[in-house]
């Protein structure tokens, strides 16, 4: 009755969101770990440990020689640093909070700032951990060059918006069947181990295996990344821009299933679960 009414600006409300959404992002990076630096180090050795695997099946199986030619490591770590942030960022997407989540019950808490804020933790993580993993290999191994650099960063961020697209629209899915999506989503995951393309590239396959993985944005981003990694190498089968042109739509049907989940969606859903 006697509380004054106190208008708030567009400026003071954009900064305020910008808070909410920070501190979301805290939470999501904790939720990993209770420490952020021994999170970082599990997120670094799941990268190495499948660079180390990969390293291996080549040498074994003799076909390292296909490879392109420039750094070995240097073509494996192109190919699972964007399998790996791609792969991340669907799982932190499609597990963040959402609509039937208590937290929803908190104002000014929304979905977008809990997708908000699973994306950017996710992406987060990555980054630092690429920068470590490429430093440390710089300075104690053996020097490496990037041809393009800032193109390449890029296709990194491409990696990581078109996992985000394809995280909300399992996010959006979810609520409607946990157990579907769930198997969904790991089924997408797992064919990525293969489909994605990091373990050859696109220029030395025929057209007949070409046109099992063009489908693939994933594949398309992982072979034109090596295309601006290595001098050497020029990708003439994918196209980037159709990577991004797919990550586009997925997120407006995303973003469209979401908008109406939230509306349907009833807190009794989740409740036993």
């Amino acid at each position: 009755m006697f509380q004054a009414n106190t208008g708030t600006s567009k400026a003071r409300g954009a900064f305020g969101l910008l808070e909410v959404i920070y501190f979301s992002i805290v939470r999501a990076l904790r939720q990993s770990h209770r420490h952020a630096v021994v999170g970082m180090l599990v997120n670094m050795m799941q990268a190495l440990t499948l660079v180390f695997a990969f390293f291996i099946m080549f040498e074994l199986l003799g076909i390292r020689g296909s490879a392109l030619r420039g750094d070995f490591l240097l073509y494996i770590m192109s190919g699972i640093f964007v399998y790996i942030t791609h792969i991340k960022a669907v799982s932190a997407v499609m597990n963040s909070e959402g609509p039937a989540s208590p937290m929803m019950q908190h104002a000014p808490m929304n979905t977008i700032i809990s997708i908000s804020a699973g994306a950017v933790s996710s992406l987060y993580i990555q980054i630092l951990s690429l920068v470590i993993i490429l430093l440390v290999y710089h300075i104690a191994f053996t020097p490496i060059s990037i041809d393009q650099p800032v193109a390449a960063m890029g296709m990194f961020l491409l990696a990581w918006f078109s996992g985000v697209s394809v995280g909300i629209l399992f996010l959006a899915m979810k609520p409607w069947s946990p157990g579907f999506v769930g198997i969904c989503s790991t089924i997408y995951m797992r064919a990525n181990m293969i489909a994605s393309g990091k373990m050859f590239v696109a220029n030395t396959l025929p057209s007949s295996k070409l046109a099992l993985f063009d489908w693939n944005p994933l594949f398309h981003i992982i072979d034109q990344i090596r295309g601006f990694v290595f001098l050497h190498y020029n990708p003439h089968f994918s196209d980037w821009t159709y990577a991004l042109k797919v990550a586009l739509v997925l997120l407006l049907v995303g973003l469209m299933g979401e908008f109406y989940t939230r509306r349907h969606v009833s807190p009794s859903w989740t409740a036993g679960r």
